[in-house]
């Protein structure tokens, strides 16, 4: 995999950062035209979120990552470790506070970032891929992947630090295949952000479209993470991703019932 494109002098500049970079960027001008099309918010709101969101999302990805464990307060100031989910967490705070300090319509807001994380997920997960991070569990699919300079290889060595169970022939190898769950995760997300862009250009009422893709987004991850190689399965085979993605499914859901249930109530005291 490539550990690094180039060298600004002494910085070095992967491609998990140009493609986080790119994420972000595709991020913003789905967030701008959302908000373009709900009349919900300018450019320099749509600006604003981002920050919050890109701002919050790097923040609290470390801190996640530093509070795992096997890690500690130091990684903090590492360059790996960023945690899709503490990054997801601190940035929805942000993005409110953003909301209520700039009085914009809050669902209308919430549904053209929707939008945005959708594709900016999906792209960033290639990042992921180039580097040889987040990978899954061995396969003998013709599309699995050696990751020989990944983020750690796939040595049977590695795989079995993290929990993988390898059998014999499996375990005399040099670098085992993985499944590319980068990829499958990329795939899932834009059609995801795909099929959410329709829904919203359909004009569904506020917050609809906001709740399909967080709905979807963590029906996604929590299946993921079956194939994905993870250290953290602190819940018999379930990892602590999967319970915050099954919280997410489930709070989402109420509170998209709750309003559906609450725009069908004026209408029927008309009908009565």
């Amino acid at each position: 995999m490539i550990q690094k494109l180039f060298e600004l002098g002494p910085i070095s500049i992967s491609p998990f950062g140009v493609m986080l970079m790119l994420a972000f960027f595709g991020a913003y001008f789905e967030l701008r035209r959302g908000l373009k099309l709900r009349g919900a918010g300018s450019e320099e709101d749509a600006s604003a979120l981002l920050l919050a969101a890109g701002g919050g999302g790097i923040l609290g990805g470390k801190i996640y990552y530093a509070l795992l464990p096997q890690n500690s307060w130091r990684d903090l100031f590492s360059r790996s470790g960023i945690v899709w989910y503490g990054g997801f967490l601190l940035a929805t705070v942000l993005v409110i506070w953003v909301v209520r300090s700039r009085k914009l319509p809050v669902w209308p807001t919430l549904d053209a970032a929707s939008l945005g994380l959708a594709l900016g997920y999906g792209v960033g997960r290639i990042g992921c891929f180039l580097v040889g991070d987040d990978y899954g569990l061995p396969t003998s699919l013709p599309w699995g992947v050696a990751f020989k300079h990944g983020l750690p290889p796939t040595t049977p060595e590695h795989l079995e630090a993290m929990g993988v169970k390898l059998t014999p022939e499996m375990a005399t190898q040099e670098f085992l295949r993985v499944h590319p769950t980068q990829l499958y995760e990329t795939a899932i997300a834009l059609v995801i952000w795909f099929l959410a862009r329709r829904f919203f250009s359909r004009k569904p009422p506020a917050g609809d479209t906001a709740c399909l893709v967080l709905i979807l987004l963590g029906l996604e991850r929590f299946g993921i993470e079956f194939l994905r190689v993870k250290d953290d399965r602190f819940f018999g085979p379930f990892t602590l991703a999967q319970g915050i993605s099954i919280t997410i499914v489930l709070v989402t859901s109420w509170l998209w019932l709750r309003r559906a249930s609450e725009r069908r109530a004026p209408s029927q005291k008309g009908a009565a």
